[in-house]
């Protein structure tokens, strides 16, 4: 159990030191939301109007509306750089060198998701910190109830990041992979524009929004902001959770996955 914590401390330290010696990443992960929260909102709130819908008890304005969805937003691309530095240090071979480790490989890579979802919801709060002098404020037990909300959604979300990260087999290809995930995901979601105004669009919109984990994800969120439970989103955001951690467990197999792709 010792050697068990001391592999936990020694990765969740890395990850803090890369975190905190990368100032831009974290300006760039509450610029990125920002911008959307005091520009594209401001645009947007003329033309779209919100219907009273749960967890909100009256009308709202959009920059409620979206404050979830970019919580979301912080926690989704936070799990891809999260995946980036995972593809860098496999080239660098500090990757494969961690993996050498007599410890369990669903420990070391769970150490890892650990680590970056916990300063995801660092920057999240950072964030909502950020949007109480904008304004926008929640109850206090909302804040509260949103920590295990964060939990869940980030290690869904640093999973998928675990996925990727495995089967992206060049730095070089990040990016094409990357935006192919990221953009889907978000856009087609209810971080930007609730179900019933997707199904005003397009019915094929709708269902894809409502089958899409992010939007499960960003719904966690958002109840949870309102001291509401979600049992349908948080069946969702774990169950896809459990998928990405398989699937990443899988390409991380030597026998299937990181070494083999090294060796050729």
């Amino acid at each position: 159990m010792n050697a068990y914590l001391i592999a936990l401390k020694a990765i969740i330290g890395r990850e803090a030191f890369r975190f905190v010696s990368q100032r831009g990443r974290f300006i760039a992960a509450l610029v990125r939301p920002l911008l959307w929260l005091v520009v594209f909102a401001a645009g947007f709130r003329a033309a779209l109007g919100l219907s009273i819908t749960p967890p909100y008890a009256t009308y709202i304005t959009y920059e409620v509306y979206i404050v979830p969805g970019l919580c979301g937003m912080i926690l989704l691309f936070n799990g891809m750089q999260s995946s980036l530095s995972l593809v860098y240090d496999r080239e660098m071979g500090s990757m494969r060198l961690l993996l050498t480790s007599p410890l369990p490989r669903w420990w070391l890579l769970f150490c890892r998701l650990l680590a970056s979802t916990s300063i995801s919801v660092l920057q999240v709060y950072v964030f909502l910190a950020i949007t109480a002098l904008y304004g926008i404020r929640f109850a206090w037990y909302g804040y509260i109830a949103l920590l295990p909300a964060l939990l869940v959604a980030g290690v869904m979300l640093g999973a998928l990041g675990l996925a990727l990260s495995s089967a992206i087999k060049q730095l070089e290809n990040f990016a094409g992979v990357m935006n192919f995930v990221i953009f889907p995901m978000f856009f087609l979601s209810t971080a930007l524009y609730p179900l019933w105004k997707m199904a005003e669009s397009s019915e094929l919109l709708h269902d894809i929004c409502a089958f899409n984990p992010f939007s499960h994800s960003v719904e966690l969120i958002r109840f949870a902001l309102y001291g509401q439970f979600n049992g349908i989103a948080l069946i969702w955001t774990g169950l896809a959770g459990l998928i990405w951690v398989a699937l990443a467990l899988w390409g991380y197999d030597p026998a299937r996955g990181l070494v083999r792709r090294s060796g050729k």
